[in-house]
């Protein structure tokens, strides 16, 4: 398994890697979903709206403060540090995650591209300004310096749509490459579930490869599925030795 998964790196100049909830998990990040997902009597779905941020603002950032600590505490495990490993080989690499822990930034990854945004980037409810902000806690109220307005978390909540230019990147550069790699995400959250299908059907010579402990619908596309824990396998792999 691990002797075809090096061939294929080793044989692809242009290679693209989509990140889900499942890489951080193996960080001890909270998918903040299921039996666990509750937050006091709050569901994510209830707090990570514009409805929700607009009814309770201070509600929604004592939320995020908590989410922010949490995260905090969690450190980039082997297979964020294996994707920074790999960019540094490759020089047409892309990294889309859908996760807004910020654990791959940390983890040395730099050609990034935050689909969902970032839990560490504070953004305005109006107009567009923009700024990473890493204090624990944010002190509520926090104000944009450029209109006064509150400010809030930097990430793609319920009902919003994602970026266009983000997509439009992350599809073209799928399409392009040599070797797309999916790790740790469930391939049904739309629409980054269906990049790997479009690079697909655009460009019939791309190599996916899928690394989950279950699968999923990509499995049905990949061309080498590994059925194991992402940090478990890609943990003190080298490509070359």
């Amino acid at each position: 398994m691990k002797d075809k998964f090096i061939s294929l790196i080793k044989t692809s100049k242009k290679i693209s890697v989509i990140t889900g909830a499942g890489i951080s998990a193996e960080s001890g990040v909270p998918t903040f979903r299921g039996e666990n997902g509750l937050w006091r009597s709050y569901r994510p779905e209830d707090l990570a709206t514009p409805e929700a941020f607009t009814r309770d603002p201070k509600l929604v950032w004592e939320w995020y403060n908590w989410r922010r600590e949490l995260i905090s505490n969690c450190t980039p495990n082997s297979a964020h540090l294996f994707i920074s490993y790999l960019e540094s080989l490759i020089p047409e690499f892309l990294l889309i995650t859908q996760n807004v822990d910020g654990l791959h930034k940390r983890g040395g990854s730099r050609n990034i591209i935050e689909i969902h945004g970032s839990i560490w980037d504070i953004k305005c409810s109006k107009c567009l300004y923009l700024s990473e902000n890493r204090d624990l806690p944010i002190i509520y109220p926090p104000l944009c310096p450029q209109c006064q307005n509150i400010l809030r978390p930097g990430v793609v909540w319920f009902g919003e749509s994602l970026d266009y230019r983000k997509l439009e990147e992350s599809v073209n550069f799928i399409a392009t490459s040599d070797l797309l790699i999916v790790i740790g995400t469930s391939g049904i959250v739309q629409p980054v579930a269906s990049l790997p299908f479009q690079g697909k059907q655009i460009n019939k010579k791309l190599k996916i490869i899928e690394i989950n402990p279950t699968s999923t619908p990509i499995t049905n596309i990949s061309d080498l599925f590994i059925k194991e824990p992402s940090a478990k396998f890609l943990s003190d792999l080298k490509i070359f030795s």
